[in-house]
């Protein structure tokens, strides 16, 4: 066995990771209108759980009906939802990864058909199907994208009851017995919208400069961290740069890490985009790994630690991007939708040891019977 940077432990506060794979969370849009979840999530995170990553995240789940992208989302806003929740925890924790999930309030983006219907805001033709459309929320009364409905511009009742969910979610997410917890701040949902001068066209305390697009952020980042204990980890996804002229960039990322950490965040996870007008269809090709410079300059300038995710797929660059010091963990995505044994794959790959059992006994034994017969010389 060779020692591997990706297949070493990591430390974060009361909770020891036994790698430094983290599977992203990922919309699956197949609960039902109640936002629990189902058979479905149970297979889905349970075949996740034994893939051997440190650290599985959920999809996010909304903190608020209204809060949802679409009427398929898992929820977090009743305690029924967390009582639902507790079997797949216990799967994952059973399965040696670390549960994590991640809380959400959709937006502007939400009240939206899912991917495979479209995903364009729902009308009254879905309403006759019994899906109506409802009204969304957002910094400021500008639409996500051109034709799709405006939202109510958030006044300061909204903004504390949107702050006090983000609260009780995060108490449900305790009593469920998650273990590592993330506010989704980025991909133009709710508090990206106050963050990017794109969406954010306030002129109160809540909008203006750095400082007051930041506030709604900071605010639910105190309000998360007094429910969630104190050693147990919290991070807050981030797109880095909205792409955009005149939006997000990485210096307010920077800046906005530093007043993250400031309030009791141990990670920051490196995203990008979503904000932005969609103009095409078309699908932009990316280098592998393109959003780890994020990941890298943030972890450097505001000293704190990163997660550094987008087309991450290879073992070897998995590797070196923990080995060299760029980000802290590495988030996968598709690749585990494709193979949700990567993490077990990827330790063959390098020679690692993955710190723990490995593949279940029988599927080890009909691996290594398949290793012997391929090193057997031709009779």
């Amino acid at each position: 066995m060779t020692e591997s940077a990706l297949f070493s432990p990591i430390k974060l506060g009361e909770v020891t990771l036994r790698n430094r794979i983290m599977i992203s969370p990922m919309q699956q849009y197949m609960a039902g209108t109640d936002g629990l979840p189902n058979a479905f999530h149970a297979q889905h995170y349970g075949r996740q759980g034994i893939g051997g990553a440190g650290t599985v995240m959920t999809e996010a789940l909304a903190v608020s009906p209204e809060g949802r992208v679409t009427w398929h989302d898992l929820g977090l806003w009743n305690d029924a939802q967390g009582e639902a929740l507790k079997p797949i925890v216990a799967k994952l924790a059973a399965a040696g990864a670390v549960p994590a999930t991640q809380l959400i309030h959709a937006g502007r983006k939400g009240s939206v058909g899912r991917p495979w219907e479209g995903y364009n805001p729902l009308t009254a033709e879905d309403a006759a199907r019994g899906s109506p459309p409802w009204t969304t929320l957002a910094a400021s009364a500008v639409p996500a994208n051109a034709g799709w409905h405006t939202p109510a511009a958030m006044d300061e009742d909204t903004i504390a009851q949107t702050i006090d969910a983000y609260h009780a979610a995060t108490r449900r997410a305790v009593a469920a017995g998650f273990r590592f917890l993330e506010i989704h701040a980025a991909h133009g949902y709710l508090i990206h919208s106050f963050l990017s001068p794109i969406g954010n066209r306030r002129d109160d305390r809540w909008g203006g400069d750095l400082a007051g697009r930041m506030r709604f952020l900071l605010a639910i980042t105190e309000a998360v961290r007094a429910a969630w204990p104190s050693g147990l980890p919290l991070s807050v996804r981030l797109s880095c740069v909205d792409d955009q002229p005149g939006g997000w960039t990485l210096d307010d990322s920077v800046a906005a890490a530093i007043e993250l950490k400031a309030r009791g965040v141990d990670l920051v996870d490196c995203s990008s985009g979503g904000l932005g007008e969609r103009t095409t269809t078309k699908m932009v090709r990316r280098e592998e790994g393109y959003q780890v410079p994020f990941a890298e300059r943030i972890r450097r300038e505001a000293d704190v630690r990163t997660i550094a995710v987008g087309l991450i797929r290879t073992p070897a660059y998995a590797e070196s991007v923990i080995r060299e010091g760029r980000a802290d963990i590495v988030a996968l995505g598709r690749e585990v939708l494709f193979n949700p044994h990567w993490a077990l794959h990827a330790a063959q790959a390098l020679g690692a040891d993955p710190g723990f059992g490995g593949w279940p006994p029988a599927w080890g034994w009909w691996l290594e019977k398949r290793a012997r017969a391929a090193r057997a010389p031709a009779a």
